[in-house]
Protein backbone atom coordinates (compact mmCIF):
# COMPACT_ATOMS: atom_id res chain seq x y z
CA UNK A 1 0.00 0.00 0.00
CA UNK A 2 1.29 3.16 -0.85
CA UNK A 3 1.10 5.64 2.67
CA UNK A 4 1.15 9.22 0.21
CA UNK A 5 -2.04 7.82 -2.01
CA UNK A 6 -4.15 7.08 1.63
CA UNK A 7 -2.94 10.40 3.23
CA UNK A 8 -3.91 12.21 -0.88
CA UNK A 9 -7.12 10.86 -0.73
CA UNK A 10 -7.31 11.85 2.77
CA UNK A 11 -6.69 15.07 2.04
CA UNK A 12 -8.90 15.51 -1.17
CA UNK A 13 -12.21 13.75 -0.25
CA UNK A 14 -14.80 16.48 0.10
CA UNK A 15 -18.26 16.12 1.13
CA UNK A 16 -20.64 16.06 -2.42
CA UNK A 17 -24.21 17.89 -2.32
CA UNK A 18 -25.25 17.05 -6.09
CA UNK A 19 -25.33 13.62 -7.78
CA UNK A 20 -25.97 12.11 -10.61
CA UNK A 21 -29.25 9.22 -10.47
CA UNK A 22 -27.56 6.63 -11.45
CA UNK A 23 -26.39 3.42 -9.24
CA UNK A 24 -23.18 2.63 -8.98
CA UNK A 25 -22.23 -0.59 -10.25
CA UNK A 26 -22.62 -3.65 -7.55
CA UNK A 27 -18.83 -3.61 -7.39
CA UNK A 28 -18.13 -0.40 -5.91
CA UNK A 29 -20.99 -0.55 -3.64
CA UNK A 30 -19.92 -3.86 -2.33
CA UNK A 31 -16.25 -2.35 -2.06
CA UNK A 32 -17.28 0.88 -0.37
CA UNK A 33 -19.64 -1.35 2.49
CA UNK A 34 -16.31 -3.57 2.95
CA UNK A 35 -14.32 -0.50 4.27
CA UNK A 36 -16.86 0.27 6.55
CA UNK A 37 -17.13 -3.46 7.90
CA UNK A 38 -13.38 -3.20 8.69
CA UNK A 39 -13.39 0.12 10.67
CA UNK A 40 -12.02 -0.35 14.14
CA UNK A 41 -14.49 -0.75 16.97
CA UNK A 42 -13.86 -0.50 20.31
CA UNK A 43 -12.71 -3.85 21.79
CA UNK A 44 -13.43 -5.45 18.38
CA UNK A 45 -17.14 -5.66 19.44
CA UNK A 46 -18.30 -4.50 16.03
CA UNK A 47 -21.40 -2.63 17.39
CA UNK A 48 -22.02 -1.05 13.91
CA UNK A 49 -24.59 -2.70 11.36
CA UNK A 50 -24.67 -1.03 7.70
CA UNK A 51 -28.54 -1.02 5.47
CA UNK A 52 -27.71 -0.44 2.35
CA UNK A 53 -30.41 1.15 0.75
CA UNK A 54 -30.71 1.38 -3.40
CA UNK A 55 -34.82 0.52 -3.34
CA UNK A 56 -35.69 4.27 -4.47
CA UNK A 57 -39.14 3.95 -3.04
CA UNK A 58 -37.25 3.25 0.81
CA UNK A 59 -34.85 5.43 -0.28
CA UNK A 60 -37.14 8.42 -1.02
CA UNK A 61 -38.97 8.07 2.45
CA UNK A 62 -35.67 7.62 4.41
CA UNK A 63 -35.55 11.63 2.77
CA UNK A 64 -38.90 12.42 3.94
CA UNK A 65 -38.49 11.39 7.49
CA UNK A 66 -34.83 13.23 7.33
CA UNK A 67 -36.31 16.01 6.15
CA UNK A 68 -38.89 16.37 8.72
CA UNK A 69 -36.46 16.36 11.15
CA UNK A 70 -34.90 19.18 9.84
CA UNK A 71 -38.06 21.10 9.49
CA UNK A 72 -37.56 21.15 5.62
CA UNK A 73 -40.50 19.10 4.77
CA UNK A 74 -40.17 19.51 0.32
CA UNK A 75 -35.97 18.93 0.46
CA UNK A 76 -34.13 16.11 -0.41
CA UNK A 77 -31.62 15.86 2.51
CA UNK A 78 -29.74 13.43 0.77
CA UNK A 79 -28.79 15.87 -2.49
CA UNK A 80 -30.14 13.63 -5.02
CA UNK A 81 -27.77 10.50 -3.86
CA UNK A 82 -29.17 7.14 -5.06
CA UNK A 83 -27.62 5.05 -2.52
CA UNK A 84 -27.73 5.49 1.15
CA UNK A 85 -25.83 3.35 3.50
CA UNK A 86 -27.38 3.63 6.95
CA UNK A 87 -24.76 3.16 9.89
CA UNK A 88 -26.61 2.03 13.25
CA UNK A 89 -25.07 1.02 16.07
CA UNK A 90 -26.12 -1.18 19.25
CA UNK A 91 -26.38 1.22 22.45
CA UNK A 92 -25.13 -1.25 24.84
CA UNK A 93 -21.44 -0.61 23.51
CA UNK A 94 -20.03 2.11 25.35
CA UNK A 95 -17.87 2.93 22.04
CA UNK A 96 -20.80 2.32 19.62
CA UNK A 97 -21.24 6.44 18.30
CA UNK A 98 -17.72 6.17 17.60
CA UNK A 99 -17.91 2.68 15.96
CA UNK A 100 -20.57 4.17 14.18
CA UNK A 101 -18.34 7.30 13.20
CA UNK A 102 -14.90 4.92 12.09
CA UNK A 103 -17.59 3.04 9.70
CA UNK A 104 -18.76 6.08 7.96
CA UNK A 105 -15.30 7.93 7.75
CA UNK A 106 -14.00 4.80 5.95
CA UNK A 107 -16.72 4.32 3.43
CA UNK A 108 -16.45 7.77 2.73
CA UNK A 109 -12.91 7.79 2.25
CA UNK A 110 -13.28 4.51 -0.08
CA UNK A 111 -16.03 5.95 -2.47
CA UNK A 112 -13.84 9.05 -2.85
CA UNK A 113 -10.35 6.53 -3.29
CA UNK A 114 -13.27 4.77 -6.09
CA UNK A 115 -13.83 8.39 -7.29
CA UNK A 116 -17.56 8.47 -6.41
CA UNK A 117 -18.80 10.96 -4.19
CA UNK A 118 -20.26 10.89 -0.78
CA UNK A 119 -21.78 12.92 1.98
CA UNK A 120 -22.21 12.29 5.74
CA UNK A 121 -26.08 13.34 6.57
CA UNK A 122 -26.94 13.90 10.29
CA UNK A 123 -30.21 13.01 11.57
CA UNK A 124 -29.98 9.41 11.79
CA UNK A 125 -30.86 9.06 15.08
CA UNK A 126 -33.82 10.95 15.36
CA UNK A 127 -35.18 9.44 12.47
CA UNK A 128 -34.74 5.66 13.90
CA UNK A 129 -35.62 6.59 17.37
CA UNK A 130 -39.42 8.00 15.90
CA UNK A 131 -42.11 5.23 15.44
CA UNK A 132 -41.53 5.15 12.15
CA UNK A 133 -37.59 4.54 12.28
CA UNK A 134 -38.59 2.18 14.70
CA UNK A 135 -41.33 0.69 12.03
CA UNK A 136 -38.20 0.36 9.10
CA UNK A 137 -35.68 -1.52 11.47
CA UNK A 138 -38.11 -4.02 12.96
CA UNK A 139 -38.83 -4.65 8.80
CA UNK A 140 -35.29 -5.00 8.06
CA UNK A 141 -35.22 -7.25 10.53
CA UNK A 142 -32.29 -5.09 12.44
CA UNK A 143 -33.09 -6.45 15.81
CA UNK A 144 -31.58 -5.38 18.64
CA UNK A 145 -31.91 -1.47 20.67
CA UNK A 146 -29.48 0.54 17.40
CA UNK A 147 -29.19 4.01 17.27
CA UNK A 148 -28.59 5.88 14.07
CA UNK A 149 -25.91 7.45 13.72
CA UNK A 150 -25.27 8.75 10.06
CA UNK A 151 -26.43 7.91 6.58
CA UNK A 152 -23.92 7.99 4.34
CA UNK A 153 -24.73 8.96 0.90
CA UNK A 154 -23.14 7.67 -1.93
CA UNK A 155 -22.81 8.25 -5.70
CA UNK A 156 -21.54 9.63 -9.24
CA UNK A 157 -20.74 13.22 -8.69
CA UNK A 158 -23.10 16.02 -10.18
CA UNK A 159 -20.19 18.75 -9.84
CA UNK A 160 -16.47 19.02 -9.04
CA UNK A 161 -15.67 18.60 -5.43
CA UNK A 162 -15.24 21.73 -3.87
CA UNK A 163 -11.40 23.11 -3.18
CA UNK A 164 -10.16 22.14 0.61
CA UNK A 165 -10.00 24.69 3.71
CA UNK A 166 -7.43 25.93 4.63
CA UNK A 167 -6.17 23.94 8.14
CA UNK A 168 -6.86 26.00 11.23
CA UNK A 169 -3.72 27.73 13.33
CA UNK A 170 -3.08 25.76 16.94
CA UNK A 171 -4.85 22.23 15.13
CA UNK A 172 -1.69 20.67 16.77
CA UNK A 173 -0.65 20.78 20.57
CA UNK A 174 2.94 19.16 20.68
CA UNK A 175 4.29 18.04 24.23
CA UNK A 176 7.82 17.58 23.76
Amino acid sequence: MDANSVLEALKTRRSIRRFKPEIPERELIDKIIEAGVWAPTGKGLQSPLIVEVTNKEVRDYLSQLNAKVLGTPDADPFYGAPVVLVVLSDRSVNTHVYDGALVMGNMMIEAHALGLGSCWIHRAREVFDSAEGKALLKEWGAEGDYEGVGHCVIGYKAHEAPAPKARKEGYVIRID
